[in-house]
């Protein structure tokens, strides 16, 4: 599925080269027909340009001033074909080929790098191809009810259920608006039903909605890519849960645990904190949970790299079945 990215990506770019190539020989048809004298310029130009080019070749005496000449010439042509165009309501670049990109032309790349063109066209392809997509349309901020979270504080907390989600929210706001600028990492535990994931949903949509290129996996399915990339020596899902500006790991704990899922996991976690990657990871185990379940490495990394968060509260999904 991720090579079909590419090759879709690749095909939409061909696609706008063709389009403006299409529309920029129906504008010279018209200047043609209209103002002949702009494609007589074009055509001296062309030739004289061509001259220079020969004549840079050889060692002429008079070389350096032949060359100062034609360049002014060309200089001329050009501001003549510039304000025959403007004088009769054309603009100036007219008779260029229009770029949707103008780094890379559209062509996706600078050099061997993406370009960022290519790195929006593959957030919207996987945006609307994930099971992302769906979810989003409802578990977005616009449908964030604090009123789930009790204002009382019965328990052993600090702050009530509400003032605690409320800080969070907050937080995660921060996260979003200082996305470029941090080298944060969050990680939301604590019993299931107090919205962990709801609210991971919410960031990825602001994020995406923005540009920024968000991976979603359930740790069972984040297992499953990982043995896809080491059996099966999947190169680019490899490159996308690496560099990926945000990878979301919901669930953590939930995968079937063995030496290879805590080895691979571990690889990836400190690959990503390596790179400056961002994360996000939800886990319904407590902190003293994780670390029984999870060597030191792993724990290290979680504990020591990412900013905690403890949700708790009523169980919002009981809530919703009683309203």
């Amino acid at each position: 599925m991720i090579n079909s990215h590419h090759l879709e990506i690749m095909k939409i770019y061909e696609d706008i080269r063709t389009k403006e190539q299409d529309s920029l020989r129906k504008r010279r048809a018209e200047i043609e027909a209209k103002l002949p004298e702009v494609i007589e310029i074009e055509s001296t130009i062309g030739k004289l340009c061509i001259q220079m080019s020969l004549n840079a070749l050889r060692n002429l005496e008079s070389r350096e001033e032949y060359l100062r000449e034609v360049k002014e010439n060309i200089t001329t042509l050009r501001m003549e074909k510039s304000e025959l165009l403007v004088s009769h309501g054309y603009s100036m670049d007219y008779l260029e080929l229009k770029y949707h990109c103008s780094k890379c032309k559209d062509t996706g790349f600078l050099g061997k790098e993406k370009c960022t063109c290519y790195k929006q066209k593959l957030v919207k392809i996987y945006y609307t191809n994930s099971d992302l997509s769906s979810l989003l349309q409802k578990n977005n901020f616009d449908n964030f009810n604090l009123n789930y979270y009790s204002s009382i504080n019965n328990g052993p907390e600090r702050f009530s259920p509400r003032e605690n989600i409320e800080n969070i929210v907050s937080k995660a706001w921060g996260f979003i608006k200082n996305f470029n600028t941090s080298d944060e990492n969050l990680l939301f535990y604590g019993n299931s039903g107090t919205g962990k994931t709801f609210l991971s949903h919410c960031i990825a949509k602001e994020l995406l909605d923005k540009g920024y290129f968000v991976v979603y996996k359930t740790s069972e399915d984040l297992i499953k890519s990982l043995k896809e990339i080491k059996f099966n020596g999947n190169l680019e899902l490899e490159e996308h849960l690496i560099n990926c500006d945000l990878l979301i790991i919901d669930d953590l704990g939930t995968e079937m645990s063995s030496d290879f899922s805590k080895t691979e996991l571990f690889n990836l976690l400190n690959g990503k904190l390596l790179k400056g990657k961002k994360m996000l990871v939800s886990t319904n185990y407590a902190l003293d949970g994780l670390t029984t379940m999870y060597s030191e490495r792993i724990t290290s990394r979680l504990i020591g790299n990412f900013d905690l968060f403890k949700f708790y509260g009523n169980d919002i999904r009981l809530q919703k079945k009683m309203a």
